[in-house]
């Protein structure tokens, strides 16, 4: 499994912590540097039921950019996720993915949920 996410994110240092304290074994990516593959980006976006705008960290100065914003509704999911590869803060995190887990966000009632999870 792997887990993106940014080194000073709050969100992201608490997910990595529960994983950590559940001994759960995963690979940590910088998000920044080092963006989802296309085909981890296709299997959240599926997780998300096509939701497109589940995938962007609306709460970021990058989304919040008019020149942004303004057009995400009009881009198609191609142009969407080569959006994000290029601009991984705009990526909602920790992004979560691997054999049988799509997560994003970290809300812990619903990780504990996640039969990957579970010993």
């Amino acid at each position: 499994m792997k887990i993106y996410q940014y080194e000073k994110c709050e969100t992201c240092k608490k997910a990595l912590r529960w994983l950590k304290d559940r001994n759960i074994e995963f690979i940590s990516l910088p998000i920044r540097e080092k963006t989802p593959t296309k085909k981890e980006f296709l299997q959240m976006i599926k997780s998300h039921d096509g939701q497109l705008k589940k995938l962007f960290n609306t709460s970021s100065k990058d989304y919040r950019d008019p020149d942004i914003k303004n057009k995400i509704p009009d881009l198609s999911q191609e142009q969407i996720i080569s959006l994000l590869q290029e601009r991984g803060n705009l990526i909602k995190r920790p992004f979560v993915v691997g054999d049988g887990i799509a997560l994003q966000g970290f809300k812990p009632d619903l990780w504990e949920k996640e039969t990957v999870f579970k010993k």
